[in-house]
């Protein structure tokens, strides 16, 4: 063997042989470190393990009721898919867009409402603000084979279509109105309930109830049903008795002639007077 080669694998013995004494000498020190703790690192380390312990039973607990609950909603579920006979058979999701703080995902959900197939479909945007997480649906369709009766399927899309678009556009005019007037308009079930609340800033006490239902009839038929309900003081109501019992008529009346954006507007207007 050449002198050279030698001598060079007689070098990376010797460099491993020190690198091996170094690292036994570190694992004997380290070795014995360990077995010496104080009595403040021993009360340390038992608190640490009894609260592991304690952890791991509120998790149990903590498990324990989120089956109890996952039991009830079946239980639930079971008894609304007996009582409408809409049944889902199947679940697809997909993830179309997705940060750190917003998912998008499109599902679609296929069953059947007693023997009638159908296909839901819809848009599920979830938001995540803080620690707090809000979903909004959108894009909800109903596909129904039109094998079966194209005039159902007709039916369903047009009539769903409808009372979506009227659906939104509340939601838009709720939120118009309390982006405008903060002082005066209240929303107490949120933006997807089915009135708003106007307060006088003149009048303490005096309120006006504005309801907007959307009515469907047996032929699909989608309308908006909007009234008015008072809430007077005893002392206005005495001194303007005639006038309190007239808002909800001329509340309807301007309906008719203005529409609601309008007519909400110019109620404002004169609620924010205090005429």
């Amino acid at each position: 063997m050449d002198e050279g080669i030698f001598q060079a694998y007689e070098k990376e013995i010797q460099a491993l042989e020190e690198e091996i004494r170094l690292l036994t000498e570190q694992y004997e020190d380290m070795r014995q470190e360990s077995t010496f703790f104080s009595d403040e690192e021993i009360l340390k380390a038992m608190k640490s393990l009894q609260g592991e312990t304690e952890g791991e039973t509120k998790e149990h607990e903590s498990l324990s009721d989120l089956k109890a609950q996952l039991e009830s909603l079946e239980r639930d579920l079971s008894f609304l898919m007996e009582f409408t006979g809409i049944h889902f058979t199947s679940h697809s999701k997909k993830t179309v867009e997705k940060t750190p703080n917003k998912t998008v995902r499109k599902h679609r959900l296929a069953g059947r409402c007693h023997s009638l197939p159908f296909q839901l479909e819809f848009q599920l945007l979830e938001m995540q603000k803080d620690e707090k997480v809000s979903a909004v649906v959108s894009d909800l369709s109903i596909i129904m084979d039109s094998r079966e009766d194209s005039n159902v399927s007709k039916f369903v899309s047009r009539s769903l279509s409808t009372y979506a678009e009227w659906h939104e556009h509340r939601r838009h005019t709720f939120l118009h109105f309390k982006a405008k007037y903060p002082d005066i308009v209240t929303l107490p079930e949120g933006l997807l309930g089915d009135f708003i609340i106007l307060r006088s800033p003149k009048v303490p006490g005096f309120e006006l109830m504005i309801v907007w239902k959307i009515h469907l009839d047996e032929e699909g038929t989608t309308t908006p049903v909007l009234d008015l309900l008072p809430k007077v003081p005893e002392q206005v109501l005495e001194q303007r008795m005639r006038r309190v019992e007239s808002i909800p008529g001329s509340f309807r009346s301007a309906l008719r002639l203005f529409g609601i954006e309008a007519t909400l507007e110019n109620l404002i207007h004169v609620l924010g007077s205090g005429q």
